[in-house]
């Protein structure tokens, strides 16, 4: 059994990782602002982890940072509070987390961290200036800790393309945009959360040994292809 912590797994991919890990018989530490609606094996912290002092923890394995934000709008809509938003949620909250916990982290023989990007850092798309800049400075984040604290820590982040999550139901909030999105990607699908959740849980688990700084792309060949 190892030992993991979920910062935001009440919901959407977190909550499916959180499943995964516990089914498997591990012990989750789940932080989140809402309680959990499903069962599983670990302990609940409520708590705001972007603004509350994050709890001590004395064991961990590996760390999930899946808080994250869509904020998509025109670039002269865009204000600085909307870049320092994202930035918050996005970068500041999983530096805040690393730090935090790195003490913790390297304890264990083998440690993981699994973080969140988008596929918009790596190919331009209008509207996202402020979630691709956050994003891009998770990236760089990654491949620096990742080479710090090799061998010790392992460090990779997901950079996946839209997500049927709730915090995607304003985009997703017709079945007509859903289509069109669908009609997009080459796969004919877009992501569900446990098609992500099984890529951060392969990413934790010794099966992805040989595997750090890297930014895996999970997009259902959008971005992947030229279609």
């Amino acid at each position: 059994m190892k030992n993991y912590l979920i910062i935001g797994g009440s919901k959407g991919v977190g909550e499916q990782i959180v499943k995964e890990l516990s089914e498997k018989g591990n012990f989750c530490h789940v932080i989140s602002r809402s309680e959990p609606t499903y069962t599983f094996n670990g302990n609940w912290y409520q708590l705001d982890a972007l603004t509350d002092e994050l709890p001590t923890i004395e064991a961990i394995d590996g760390l999930v940072y899946c808080l994250g934000s869509i904020n998509l709008k025109p670039f002269n809509r865009l204000s600085l509070e909307d870049f320092n938003a994202d930035l918050n949620v996005n970068f500041f909250g999983a530096l805040k987390a690393f730090q935090h916990y790195l003490p913790t982290l390297k304890k264990s023989e083998k440690a993981s961290v699994v973080m969140f990007s988008t596929v918009a850092v790596q190919s331009g798309m209008p509207y996202h200036a402020s979630i691709a800049a956050a994003k891009g400075a998770v990236e760089g984040l990654v491949k620096s800790l990742a080479a710090e604290f090799a061998p010790k820590i392992r460090v990779n982040a997901i950079a996946p393309s839209l997500i049927d999550t709730p915090l995607a139901a304003g985009i997703l909030r017709s079945e007509q945009i859903k289509e069109n999105m669908i009609a997009k990607h080459p796969l004919k699908r877009i992501l569900n959360p446990i098609d992500v959740s099984k890529t951060a849980c392969f990413l934790l688990s010794e099966d992805s040994n040989g595997i750090t700084g890297q930014i895996i792309v999970q997009d259902n060949g959008l971005v992947s292809l030229s279609y």
